[in-house]
């Protein structure tokens, strides 16, 4: 468990080492404790002997496969393990996650993207401590971990948001609002005015990403819209930040707060593939 000013200990598993050493380098300036393992035998020793809080375990390992090393860290202690791999088959998809596997990742990938995976699933596997994840994040933490009936109601325009009842009202007049689409305006509301970026809004909301992509997202900003917004086609209170993502804007004349420094937009992003450079370069 992570507590306030601990490191996240990270496992990197990966037998090629152009890739240990760029991720190890990488999380490291991202404020990680990591450690790294270059086959299935050394990974299981180093994860007994330091108890990682997070694993990125390549699925093609040399001796044992990535698969089997998963089932044996799971029967060893319930930390979450994300399977990373060159070989995005439904097959291993499917096996990953059968041996609880925590998440899913393709080679290449950003690192910021893999980053914003691993937090959002250390705060989904560990609700009771997210106030203390201040690593995490470098962002405040948002409303939306707090209990509902501790969030005051919101208003905005002519729209209010009950987070007891899970409650919307438009003109006075209740408007019904999916379990996703009251999921997905209560964290735009946590705070008002704070970007959320895409990957953001998607590993919080649609944690297992590989059944998901930015065109769901997109449908359920659409269906609030329509639901909240005077003129939906002219969208006055949730507003897209082009190449970032989204944010509510109440009607009071407030300044916006800017965008975010962390986090990828799955779209348009200036970020380049996560690719490692040879050994030696």
């Amino acid at each position: 468990m992570v507590t306030v000013g601990e490191s996240i200990r990270v496992l990197v598993v990966d037998d090629e080492e152009s890739y240990r050493q760029a991720l190890s380098s990488g999380l490291t300036l991202e404020g990680f404790d990591v450690d790294v393992a270059s086959d299935g035998t050394e990974a299981l020793r180093r994860f007994s002997d330091q108890r990682p809080d997070v694993v990125l375990l390549d699925m093609l390992l040399p001796g044992m496969h990535g698969i089997e090393v998963c089932r044996r860290m799971r029967a060893m202690a319930d930390i979450p393990i994300i399977m990373v791999s060159a070989v995005d088959t439904e097959l291993d998809v499917v096996l990953g996650l059968e041996l609880g596997a925590a998440g899913y990742v393709t080679k290449p990938f950003r690192l910021r993207e893999l980053v914003a995976r691993m937090h959002a699933i250390l705060r989904r596997i560990a609700p009771p401590s997210v106030e203390a994840l201040g690593a995490l994040d470098t962002a405040p933490p948002a409303a939306i971990d707090l209990a509902e009936d501790e969030r005051p109601d919101v208003s905005f325009g002519q729209v209010t948001v009950d987070f007891v009842r899970r409650g919307v009202t438009v003109g006075g007049v209740h408007t019904h609002l999916s379990r996703r689409e009251f999921d997905l305006l209560a964290v735009l509301l946590s705070p008002a005015r704070r970007v959320r970026t895409r990957d953001e809004l998607i590993d919080l909301l649609w944690p297992d990403s590989y059944l998901s992509d930015s065109r769901t997202l997109d449908t359920h900003i659409h269906r609030l819209r329509a639901k909240l917004e005077p003129d939906p086609a002219q969208p006055q209170y949730i507003v897209t930040v082009r190449g970032v993502g989204f944010r509510i804007d109440p009607d009071d004349g407030a300044p916006s707060a800017p965008p975010p420094r962390h986090g990828a937009d799955r779209r348009g992003s200036d970020d380049q593939p996560f690719q490692p450079q040879p050994v030696g370069a």
